[in-house]
């Protein structure tokens, strides 16, 4: 297992090499000043140009420029925001709390209603019930997430006034943001009305969670069932029916506990796909999370804005894909073994 783990951080460094190139490489394809897009800085005078070209070392080959570029990544040096001419990594690292919540939030609701829903699809197959839920799942994996988000607003938000249509909390409670995630810093709060700013969290983050859990609960529901029923199918099932165990013992003992090992790995390939997804849920929803804020400094061409939060974004990919892996390997002997 430690070979394994030491081989895929070994691979992983070759990805963030490949990333701090493409990187490294957005100051060259911005348009624009190279200064003004690695520093962030506006109306760079005579004096402050030598100097910043001392500090990026632009008078040095590439590949000093490259590892000069790599030493600033890791010193937090990742320039300033044309908009507010502030730092750019302590404005994406007050945005990714938001983000990360609502991810979290609909991966775990898209990982528990999907494996259930998939289960039962794959033991009775044969249903009117499995059958509708497989054509919902194919109807939930067309559905566009604008389309399907104002459909959610116009209905829940407008038509029956029951959930708020954008925002993370109502402007009558202020919260101090100690952690980023609103519930947890509600928790933390001295709010005397604390039941209530919960409460009313809950009700700006259930329509969001919703619709970006749509999409991989539709895949969470197909690959359960795929999985469960290709278990199923294995000689050791058939075996521990014939040594006469009962349906429930075959389907927890020999069935569940094998069909949800490919599950762990698609559950990393579903995260990267809600932070994608994200981007435009928060938009629509005016969620404060890195995609809005991403999206906002596309429009106002921010470009050491956009470089920062794609080195963000990816590198929070990377690493749920990693995650994932190492346990996908862990609880399997089979991956191991291979």
């Amino acid at each position: 297992m430690l070979h394994y783990f030491l081989r895929r951080v070994f691979l992983l460094s070759f990805v963030f090499v490949a990333l701090t190139i493409l990187g490294f490489s957005l100051s060259y394809l911005f348009p624009g000043d190279r200064l003004s897009t690695l520093s962030g800085l506006t109306n760079i005078s005579e004096a402050q140009q030598l100097e910043l070209i001392r500090h990026y070392q632009l008078d040095q080959s590439v590949l000093q420029q490259y590892l000069a570029y790599v030493g600033r990544i890791l010193d937090g040096d990742w320039g300033l925001s044309f908009a507010s001419q502030q730092p750019v990594l302590p404005e994406l690292l007050a945005v990714f709390p938001a983000t990360l919540e609502l991810a979290a939030y609909a991966l775990m609701l898209s990982f528990l209603v999907g494996v259930p829903v998939g289960l039962f699809c794959a033991i009775r197959s044969e249903t009117i019930l499995a059958r509708l839920f497989s054509a919902l799942t194919l109807i939930g994996y067309s559905l566009p997430v604008f389309w399907w988000a104002l459909l959610l607003i116009m209905v829940f938000a407008l038509s029956l006034g029951w959930l708020p249509t954008s925002g993370r909390l109502h402007v009558l409670f202020d919260v101090p943001a100690k952690t980023g995630f609103m519930l947890l810093d509600i928790y933390l709060s001295d709010l005397t009305h604390k039941t209530a700013a919960f409460r009313d969290a809950l009700h700006h983050l259930l329509l969001p969670t919703i619709v970006l859990a749509t999409f991989p609960t539709t895949v969470m529901i197909r690959f359960t069932r795929n999985s469960m029923q290709s278990v199923l199918e294995q000689g050791y099932i058939k075996t521990a029916r014939a040594k006469g165990l009962s349906r429930a013992q075959v389907l927890y003992h020999h069935g569940l506990r094998n069909a949800l090992l490919p599950v762990i790995r698609q559950v990393g390939l579903q995260f990267s796909t809600l932070i994608t997804l994200a981007m435009l849920t928060e938009v629509i929803f005016s969620w404060p999370g890195i995609g809005q804020w991403l999206i906002d400094s596309i429009y106002q061409r921010n470009y050491p804005a956009i470089h920062g939060g794609l080195l963000m974004v990816s590198s929070l990919v990377i690493a749920a894909n990693m995650l994932t892996e190492v346990l996908h390997t862990l609880f399997n002997p089979l991956a191991r073994k291979g």
